[in-house]
């Protein structure tokens, strides 16, 4: 069978001799895993198709009974550029894709979490990160992926929690202090939720410095699905 879907490649890693296995998240069909045949090769004509970060519209052949696809051509529609020139923001991107990729199950599509990360590369290669982007897209990750909270925790105002899952990532410019407090609540809930949900660390975080809680309160955090 062969098929085209509009995807952003979230992962590579070496396959065999010449090979890659890439995990994407596609517009129609969620998360999928696919082989890019010969990208290792002088005369391989598919790397660009295979390289994290990469928006494309990628063409599809999957063997009747098959688990994992193979890429057999593509249309790029963006690599963001700006991103791969600034580290920030390429750390903040591929910590967006492997967010996605660990909170996501295979073959279960979702057009508004495609949107949600592709909106999120897209304001990231034309507009400058901001502090609270990281907690905005894993706090709306959360809600599309049934782990939201039903209201607001650790005493966090309505309107900021609101703003949070709603404003566009770069409006998000925090200045007064009780903003950049539940700005630091924000970063809590999603660090507690993440140590809880995730059977081991993400790669991106270090990079990041998102290793440790940057708030700490008694009042327990109870993550439930929508």
């Amino acid at each position: 069978m062969i098929f085209t879907d509009t995807a952003v490649l979230l992962y590579r890693q070496d396959f065999r001799e010449a090979d890659r296995l890439v995990c994407l998240y596609t517009q129609t069909h969620g998360r999928i895993h696919a082989r890019v045949p010969g990208v290792a090769r002088a005369t391989g004509k598919l790397k660009a198709l295979a390289e994290p970060l990469t928006w494309a519209e990628f063409r599809f052949y999957v063997k009747r009974g098959g688990v994992i696809s193979t890429v057999t051509g593509g249309k790029i529609r963006s690599v963001f550029p700006t991103i791969h020139r600034d580290f920030k923001r390429t750390s903040l991107a591929l910590h967006c894709c492997e967010l996605v990729m660990r909170l996501t199950p295979l073959h279960q599509p979702s057009p508004e979490k495609f949107k949600l990360l592709t909106t999120a590369l897209t304001e990231l290669e034309y507009a400058a990160p901001t502090p609270a982007f990281s907690a905005a897209f894993t706090l709306r990750l959360m809600t599309l992926a049934g782990f939201g909270l039903d209201h607001p925790v650790l005493q966090i105002p309505a309107d900021f929690w609101q703003r949070m899952h709603e404003d566009k990532f770069s409006n998000l410019v925090f200045e007064d202090p009780q903003d950049l407090l539940s700005l630091s609540k924000c970063n809590s809930v999603v660090h507690r939720f993440l140590d809880r949900y995730l059977t081991y660390p993400l790669n991106t975080a270090k990079p990041l410095g998102l290793e440790e809680i940057p708030f700490s309160q008694e009042e327990p955090v109870l993550v439930s699905a929508l």
